[in-house]
């Protein structure tokens, strides 16, 4: 008799799962409760009460915008600053989710609701780098339940925890979390000659403008590198 809790359309197939990807999604993850527990501590510590940093990780769920939120709020700024920089920060979760649309497509409302929930750098960069679709459908709802579910108990443990954990930059725990993005994304880079134009390309755009712009823009501005795939894409049709 099937199970009426079984729920296909979410659970990936076991055959999709391997231990490399598994082993890769609890790097990430652990990556993430580091800098959650910070998140969760440099709150308290700033003076925002405990339920702050939770509540906004729980409905927000993005790390960089909650940063930079916390840091307008602790420096004296209002919400609304505060909302509108996390905005701004995040609106290349739109290009993300474009591209892992086929992801979350066809399986009900509540489905695209929870996966757009769990768009992240990460979510997508675990999915963008498996070509069979099962396995890239695996690799985005394991990796974003297991990072969502991670992050948000490691604010509340940060957030407990208050002051008492110092600064965790100190540590260069900081630096955990992109060192372990960009080991995610090198093997694409190093088998696709267009995706290393690419990201070299949007990688230079996004240096030159980091002296001149507000933190974040250089990400979103990076995304002009994108145009060197584009007219490689076009090169080969021709």
């Amino acid at each position: 008799m099937r199970s009426p809790f079984r729920t296909p359309d979410l659970l990936p197939l076991p055959t999709t799962v391997d231990r490399a990807l598994l082993q890769d999604i609890s790097l990430v993850c652990l990556a993430s409760g580091v800098v959650g527990v910070s998140f969760g501590a440099i709150a308290v510590a700033g003076g925002l009460p405990v339920w702050v940093p939770v509540v906004m990780s729980l409905v927000v769920y993005a790390g960089s915008a909650q940063f930079s939120a916390v840091g307008i709020l602790l420096a004296g700024g209002g919400p609304v600053a505060a909302a509108a920089t996390g905005l701004l920060l995040n609106t290349r979760t739109a290009a993300f989710s474009l591209a892992v649309a086929d992801v979350l497509g066809g399986r009900g409302r509540a489905a695209r609701f929870l996966g757009a929930h769990l768009v992240t750098d990460e979510t997508a960069a675990f999915a963008l780098a498996q070509r069979d679709p099962a396995r890239r459908r695996a690799a985005f709802w394991i990796s974003g339940i297991g990072m969502y579910t991670v992050w948000n108990v490691s604010v509340l443990g940060g957030a407990l925890a208050g002051g008492a954990l110092g600064d965790t930059d100190t540590f260069g725990l900081d630096a955990a979390f992109p060192a372990v993005l960009a080991a995610l994304v090198l093997p694409s880079v190093r088998d696709d000659a267009g995706v290393r134009r690419a990201a070299l390309a949007g990688g230079a755009v996004a240096l030159a403008v980091t002296p001149f712009v507000p933190a974040g823009l250089p990400v979103l501005l990076a995304l002009a590198g994108l145009l060197a795939l584009g007219r490689q894409g076009s090169g080969r049709q021709a």
